[in-house]
């Protein structure tokens, strides 16, 4: 009798987690709470884009030699799943918790670690480790309404895009601070991280997974293992192949800053005002991204992101630098539009009890390109020293999602309901 109620108790929590009854100001601060993690991996992800003339300078070493170390080190990321899997067997709060840590602690390394090049690579291979689970999204899409998650996510995304980036090298440079306090200043932003993190709830659709497990209704599992069905096999190929082209590209992109200050010799300030610039637009495609996905589908926004990207980083090199300038401000559009895609649909694909665990064998394969993406780039930066062609074989890599989703005809998730998408996908 007992184990009925108990049972009768888990389905009105099954109900009421499908019908995301958290309170709207609870919502509000969970948005908040995920865009400032999303901030820590969003400007750890892009820094590099600036700190690179610093680190071939200091560590006396070439653009292609750099390029050909990231390849070498970011090997051990791959190993991904194992952070995204804790999701699932210890729930998403304590799993958040040492992300956050993961950012921070290797931020504070970066600055008083790192006196050899092998050194910096290690700390920053963690932080890259740590950049691409993009965990945050998960509480998000099981909490939001159905008709308003991509909405929600990007919203997130959105927050996550505040150009921190653009203006906190110039601040460190006129306070005389070394540029590892680009890396630095994250661990600092890790403390009032750490105190809203005090207050977030487990999701409600997690503790009903929880509590069925208890009650022997759902099979306990370990990083997925013997639960992961083909319908869930053939989603994270999917996803993953279309967030490794994405993440190439964005191996291309971080090379801009070389590009302009090495290469063209624009100046430090000058430089950021061009990366502040994208990043700002980068927002708006982030906002474009979500509200066009809710209303259009995922799919279509999808098409639009890749095209739109893959057309301006193709044209950097195929025009004169004024114009290629702009072009730069222009990618952080597109590149916010369709990176939305990846924030929104690949957490709401996987069925909740897996969620984490699926998301951790896409990012695991799709994290191939952290070796692919810098060894390509170190063969254009050999082929092409001017880099005109190096953009070209960057922009070419989104054709490739574009092509996958006209094959395999993803699912359509706009406006459902987690649990209608897990039923009917």
């Amino acid at each position: 009798m007992e184990i009925e109620v108990d049972m009768d108790t888990a389905e009105k929590k099954k109900t009421d987690g499908s019908m995301n009854q958290r309170s709207r100001s609870y919502l509000f601060y969970l948005i908040i709470f995920m865009g400032m993690i999303a901030i820590m991996d969003s400007y750890l992800s892009l820094i590099e884009t600036t700190a690179i003339p610093n680190v071939l300078r200091d560590y006396s070493v070439t653009d292609i030699e750099y390029s050909w170390l990231k390849a070498l080190y970011f090997i051990p990321t791959v190993l991904i799943f194992l952070l995204n899997g804790l999701t699932d067997i210890i729930g998403r709060k304590n799993s958040l918790l040492i992300l956050i840590l993961l950012f921070g602690c290797a931020s504070l390394g970066m600055v008083y670690a790192t006196p050899s090049i092998h050194l910096y690579m290690v700390f920053f291979t963690i932080i890259i480790f740590a950049t691409v689970s993009n965990m945050w999204t998960i509480p998000i899409s099981e909490e939001a309404p159905a008709e308003k998650r991509a909405k929600y996510v990007s919203i997130a995304y959105f927050i996550s895009l505040i150009p921190l980036q653009a203006i906190i090298p110039s601040v460190l440079s006129h306070l005389g601070l070394s540029w590892k306090w680009m890396y630095g200043v994250m661990f600092l932003f890790m403390i009032p991280v750490l105190v809203m993190w005090v207050f977030m709830k487990e999701t409600c659709r997690y503790e009903v997974i929880k509590e069925e497990r208890k009650l022997g209704k759902r099979k306990k599992h370990f990083y997925g293992i013997g639960v992961i069905n083909r319908s869930d096999i053939k989603y994270i190929l999917f996803s993953a192949v279309i967030w490794m082209c994405g993440l190439i590209v964005s191996m291309f992109v971080v090379w801009a800053g070389h590009y302009f200050i090495d290469i063209h010799g624009y100046t430090l300030d000058q430089w950021s005002l061009i990366l502040l610039g994208s990043l700002l637009l980068m927002m708006v495609g982030a906002v474009v991204g979500g509200w066009t996905m809710d209303k259009i589908g995922r799919k279509t926004g999808l098409f639009i992101g890749c095209i739109g990207l893959g057309l301006s980083v193709g044209l950097i090199g195929l025009t004169p630098i004024s114009i290629a300038s702009i072009i730069t401000i222009i990618i952080g559009f597109f590149g916010g539009f369709s990176y939305t895609w990846i924030v929104v649909y690949i957490p709401e694909i996987f069925p909740t009890e897996r969620r984490g665990t699926c998301m951790g064998w896409t990012t695991t394969i799709a994290r191939v390109s952290y070796v692919v993406g810098p060894a390509f780039a170190g063969i254009m930066l050999t082929v092409s020293p001017s880099m005109e062609w190096f953009w070209v074989a960057g922009g070419l890599f989104m054709l490739i999602p574009v092509i996958l989703v006209l094959l395999v005809r993803p699912y359509e998730t706009k406006t459902k309901e987690l649990e209608v998408i897990e039923a009917q996908r």
